[in-house]
């Protein structure tokens, strides 16, 4: 009887299909993962300019260097993952002056308030503003765990391949990330039941 293949498994072997030079596979790894890959960069700079730039840089560095990807040390999304954050670091590092600029939202977040009145969708818009300026506002060292482990469901193992840390750096960096997170949403004020979520041990997911 065959087993159900995992999702890494899945994105293994569009890698290499990839890596071969199917172009349908490629298409199908980019479609599976260009997303997460883009709220990543978006969250992480606060740039719908950046995020474009870093997500297309991601997906052409698969082409060219996937074959550094090893699959026992982490998943081709942790791999990404890594690729990106160390795009977004070095755009950062480069141009500070674009760390600020106003985040949009994305068209599934547009879609999703189709179907709630205008009140709730005020609501809504102001606990995901406040959220994601209070994230933007945390030392990157601490944004991008908080952004990893809470905002993209990562596992904590796929955060440390991404950031190239140990397991228990992860939890340590998130621990702390989450207490400041939840100090900025305080000052902003952002809506009590925003502020609890990140107050439990595992946080709110946008």
């Amino acid at each position: 009887m065959t087993g159900v293949i995992t999702e890494a498994a899945y994105d293994n072997n569009l890698l290499r299909l990839t890596l071969d030079g199917d172009e349908a596979a490629f298409t199908t790894l980019y479609r599976r993962r260009q997303s997460a890959i883009y709220r990543f960069a978006l969250q992480m700079s606060g740039s719908v300019v950046v995020a474009e730039e870093v997500t297309q840089d991601v997906f052409m560095t698969l082409i060219h260097d996937g074959h550094r990807y090893d699959d026992s040390r982490g998943t081709v999304l942790s791999f990404l993952f890594g690729v990106a954050r160390n795009l977004v670091l070095r755009t950062l590092e480069r141009d500070r002056s674009n760390r600020h600029v106003s985040i949009d939202n994305s068209p599934a977040e547009n879609a999703e308030t189709d179907a709630i009145g205008p009140l709730d969708d005020l609501t809504r818009r102001e606990s995901v503003d406040a959220v994601r300026r209070a994230v933007l506002s945390l030392p990157e060292t601490y944004r991008e765990v908080v952004v990893l482990c809470d905002l993209e469901e990562v596992s904590y193992a796929d955060a440390a391949e991404a950031l190239d840390c140990a397991i228990g750096t992860v939890r340590s960096r998130l621990h702390r990330g989450r207490a400041m997170l939840l100090e900025k949403l305080k000052i902003w004020k952002a809506p009590a039941a925003v502020q609890a979520q990140f107050g439990k041990p595992e946080a709110c997911l946008l």
